[in-house]
């Protein structure tokens, strides 16, 4: 998912307890891999070495990706790369569409047909990784046109997002199975929204004015507008619902209760995340350190649900590349 470049975001509770610090908006999705070893002394050595595929990530299933903003990926049709710490080039997800844009406000998406391009070369080609993905960035209760305060009136804000995600996604050359619903407060981020918390904790005069009318959103008309999303896309689609997003955020949101259990939900998580691109992952840490993802909604990192992790390049993270994402393609639906 695509965030405002090197932008953390703040935001205050939903009256359940407290303000909770944000981490960045991500997205956007990036993951690398590490390339092979030193270049053999005979040339016998080297060509065993190229026909000896190592994808540098593991364990098995694991792939480097990135999401959002065209990141330089490196090589050709024979074989793309990432940069810095190399590897095949396991995957890219991109924006699909805004709710502002939905909504009439006039706001970016976010979409990289090169590195789309890339990633199902690599798919289709070389049967790596996972090809493209997408997310669509979701909007709350709160910028629906038509708010009612109803847990039915959220529910059709959610389905009505999911069927224009659904329009766009046909117009592409999209492989991956899971549509990521994109739910996080960006806080000031005029580009994407006009709406700081994307409408999860505060109802507005209007989708695009970006004024505050109530500053409370029950917890349980939140959750009817991600179901009204999950529900039409999977009534329609052969695809499965996801989400991306974080504990902080998704506390912040849903609270601790019912509202906030998606333990059946596909998630792609952007905590904990470095602006260092020194340890790429090894399946859910960095390699030689204690970073790993955390995920929410009661899903861990053992979980078949967890997929993906934007493990660098988000708001705050700035590596100066892009996004930088980890893929357990095994765990494919």
């Amino acid at each position: 998912m695509t965030r405002p470049e090197g932008h953390r975001r703040w935001w205050h509770g939903r009256g359940r307890g407290r303000a909770a610090a944000a981490a960045v908006t991500g997205a956007a999705l990036a993951a690398m891999a590490v390339t092979a070893g030193a270049v053999p002394a005979t040339a016998a050595a080297g060509r065993a070495a190229q026909a000896t595929k190592v994808d540098g990530d593991g364990p098995a299933g694991f792939w480097y990706g990135t999401d959002s903003s065209t990141v330089a990926i490196r090589g050709s049709s024979a074989q793309y790369t990432l940069p810095v710490t190399g590897g095949y080039y396991g995957g890219y997800v991109g924006m699909t569409g805004n709710w502002a844009n939905l909504a009439g406000c006039k706001k970016i998406v976010v979409w990289s047909a090169a590195n789309s391009a890339q990633a199902n070369t690599d798919y289709t080609a070389h049967h790596e990784g996972i090809g493209t993905g997408v997310y669509w960035f979701m909007g709350g209760p709160g910028v629906d046109p038509h708010y009612k305060g109803t847990a039915a009136e959220a529910s059709a804000w959610g389905a009505a997002q999911a069927a224009q995600a659904l329009s766009t996604i046909a117009k592409l050359h999209v492989t991956y199975p899971v549509v990521f619903m994109d739910i996080e407060i960006p806080g000031h981020a005029p580009s994407y929204t006009p709406a700081p918390d994307n409408g999860w904790n505060s109802v507005y005069t209007s989708s695009c004015s970006g004024v505050v009318k109530a500053s409370y959103i029950p917890a349980s008309v939140d959750r009817a507008d991600l179901n009204g999303f999950a529900s039409y896309l999977t009534s329609h689609s052969k695809d499965k619902a996801g989400v991306y997003s974080a504990p902080d955020i998704w506390a912040s949101i849903f609270g601790t209760g019912s509202a906030a259990s998606i333990p059946n939900t596909y998630e792609w998580t952007y905590e904990s995340l470095t602006s260092s691109l020194a340890h790429a992952p090894l399946g859910w840490c960095l390699r030689g350190t204690s970073t790993c993802a955390q995920f929410f909604g009661g899903v861990t990192s053992g979980s078949k649900y967890a997929v993906m992790w934007q493990w660098s390049g988000g708001g705050g993270s700035h590596n100066g590349y892009g996004d930088f994402d980890q893929i357990d393609a095994a765990r494919t639906p």
